[in-house]
């Protein structure tokens, strides 16, 4: 690779161009990935500081070395530049920040209020949608606990299908008929009282259930006084669970506040613990916690900062106090945008006694165990990991550690779109962002062996015209024959000195190039283990691209078949409704609000959908 790390003299050219205003600047590395993210009030002047050799923290110094190219984003505001840095903090996962270690998206509790008949469900994308999320939880077991007594308390429909009010259908589901749905699809609960459930939802999932208490006992007073007993009796068994509910909350406080409590406790191996404690209307009803990473050299009071900053800019839901064990980095901005958030000023303190300090120190008891468990499960996954990798490399006899090993798979079913995945793992774990997929061109029916040809000549031929890294091991899904094609590519490519190897299923055998007899791993070994998640890995994105594909071309095949509708009809319906099962749904009125569908098209599709339900 080109050596394009910029010099003294380049480096002082680009900061004598940067702005002296707020903004984001992205150190990357050799490869152009970004390792480091910051918010500078003056970009010029911060940037400039990492290029001084005075006064330099040793992580400083070790980021400095792998800096070959730097970028930046300018912002109006250092809050814009706040906010900016903690989304590509999340996005990129720079090994230099401190980052939350989940690389996974929290689940939220949504509520699509902006519906006729609002949904209830676990969801892990927030939108501006007119919806309320309620979250995020780390823990998802408590949130379908949570749904499931929603459930039995408002009994609100599941169902994903979209109900219009004042256009009834003609038969409910099961659910209505066992007590588990009041059928709002069959008109049997108005509009208006199906939002004062979903009101009454929202108070439950905000914690305050004495208020909804108060409000229930109200409604099953009027429901007797109507003589509507059957709505009574509901309402009756809602106050009894939520007595339930109550009885397993712990009483924190008598105030009529939300405090988030935050403990952070920091542990080895570079590793923190934030604890959160969720309290609602004086009562504990949750807690979450997130391990660091990226902490070495790092004050107390950054980490914090760091934590909040990430947090808060996912949280749906924002208290009225913040209780902190810890000094607090960037309090004035965190101060101002907790405040844009909320809505009016959320109090952060640091209490040193009273109940409000026992309260931190059971959120710190509770993270010094979540570490242990942190740090137990760190040395399990070292194994399966970097143990494997180096295992990896002694039992195959190659001289570099497989650090960054490729995966191929090749699908068809019945020799129809044809496809082939490519799944990347780096350091003993999947790098999704590294994956690929791949329409077959040249090759007609189910011939694996040239579909293989095909795709490791387009992926490696691509590498070496654009001067990027090669992977340290190639996997091929398959035996000596997948195997032998793959190789003659690398062969004519002039980089056959690549590690590769296939790895046959049946009796997972591995096999290299020239190599007769297949090497054995033991079951148990996890460098066998590994090289199977990866095969795995590649087959599943095998499969589900193909499956798409299909799904894909027998939609547009069944929506081609319907009188008047074309290629142009096709796509506007396609784009209007997302999937053929949506159109199938609609009725005449909504599928005449799509461009093109005239009353006489809208009751062609209508019909011949209905007609042909079997063949979905």
């Amino acid at each position: 690779m080109t050596d394009n790390k910029i010099t003294n003299a380049q480096i002082e050219a680009q900061i004598k161009e940067l702005p002296a205003q707020p903004g984001v600047y992205m150190m990357k590395d050799e490869t152009g990935m970004i390792i480091y993210v910051g918010k500078a009030k003056s970009l010029r002047s911060r940037v400039r500081s990492y290029f001084r050799k005075n006064n330099q923290s040793y992580k400083t110094q070790l980021l400095v070395r792998y800096i070959y190219d730097f970028d930046y984003i300018i912002t109006d505001t250092e809050v814009e530049a706040y906010i900016l840095e903690a989304n590509l903090i999340k996005k990129h996962q720079p090994k230099f920040n401190i980052r939350l270690k989940d690389d996974k998206t929290y689940p939220f509790i949504k509520v699509t209020k902006n519906l006729d008949f609002p949904r209830v469900f676990k969801t892990r994308l927030v939108k501006n949608d007119g919806a309320e999320y309620f979250g995020p939880f780390a823990d998802v077991d408590a949130i379908y606990k949570t749904l499931d007594v929603i459930k039995d308390i408002f009994q609100l429909r599941s169902c994903k299908k979209e109900i219009i009010a004042g256009e009834p259908e003609a038969k409910p589901c099961l659910n209505y008929h066992i007590n588990k749905c009041l059928g709002p699809c069959i008109g049997a609960v108005s509009k208006e009282d199906y939002h004062e459930l979903i009101d009454q939802v929202m108070l439950f999932l905000s914690g305050r259930q004495e208020e909804l208490k108060a409000e229930v006992e109200k409604m099953m007073e009027n429901a007797a006084q109507e003589r509507n007993y059957e709505k009574a009796a509901r309402f009756r068994d809602a106050l009894k669970a939520f007595a339930k509910l109550s009885e397993s909350q712990k009483v924190m406080s008598d105030k009529n506040i939300d405090q988030d409590v935050v403990a952070l406790v920091e542990g080895e191996n570079d590793l923190a613990c934030s604890q959160l404690l969720l309290v609602r209307n004086g009562r504990l009803i949750g807690q979450e916690y997130f391990i660091l990473e990226g902490t070495e050299e790092e004050n107390k009071a950054e980490m914090m900062g760091s934590f909040l900053q990430q947090y808060y800019e996912q949280a749906a839901g924002i208290p009225d106090e913040l209780l902190l064990n810890t000094d607090l980095a960037y309090r004035k901005l965190i101060e101002e945008r907790l405040a844009v958030l909320k809505g009016k000023k959320v109090k952060i303190l640091q209490p040193q006694k009273g109940d409000k300090k026992k309260m931190l120190e059971m959120a710190e008891r509770n993270a010094a165990q979540n570490l242990k468990k942190e740090d137990i499960r760190s040395k399990y996954e070292k194994q399966r990991t970097s143990g494997a990798v180096k295992k990896l490399a002694e039992i195959l006899e190659i001289e570099k550690e497989p650090h960054h090993i490729e995966g191929f798979d090749i699908s068809n079913i019945q020799g129809t779109d044809t496809v082939a995945s490519m799944v990347v793992f780096k350091n003993g774990r999947p790098s999704k962002k590294d994956y690929r997929r791949f329409k077959i061109n040249t090759v007609e029916g189910p011939d694996d062996f040239s579909s293989m040809k095909e795709v490791v000549e387009r992926r490696y031929a691509r590498l070496l015209r654009e001067d990027k890294k090669l992977p340290d091991l190639i996997l091929i899904d398959g035996g000596k024959g997948q195997l032998s094609a793959a190789y003659e590519v690398l062969e004519l490519l002039g980089i056959d000195d690549l590690a590769i190897i296939g790895l046959a299923k049946k009796e997972e055998e591995i096999f290299k190039p020239g190599q007769s007899e297949a090497i054995i791993i033991p079951h148990h070994s996890p460098a066998l283990q590994l090289l199977q998640r990866v095969r795995d890995e590649a087959h599943r994105f095998a499969v589900s691209y193909h499956r798409k594909l299909r799904s894909r071309r027998l939609t547009h095949s069944m929506l081609d078949e319907i009188p008047g509708v074309g290629e142009t009809r096709r796509n506007a319906l396609l784009q209007h409704f997302g999937s053929l099962a949506k159109i199938r749904e609609a009725k005449i009125w909504q599928l005449k609000e799509v461009e093109g569908i005239s009353s006489k098209t809208a009751r062609k599709i209508f019909d011949y959908l209905r007609e042909n339900m079997r063949a979905f």
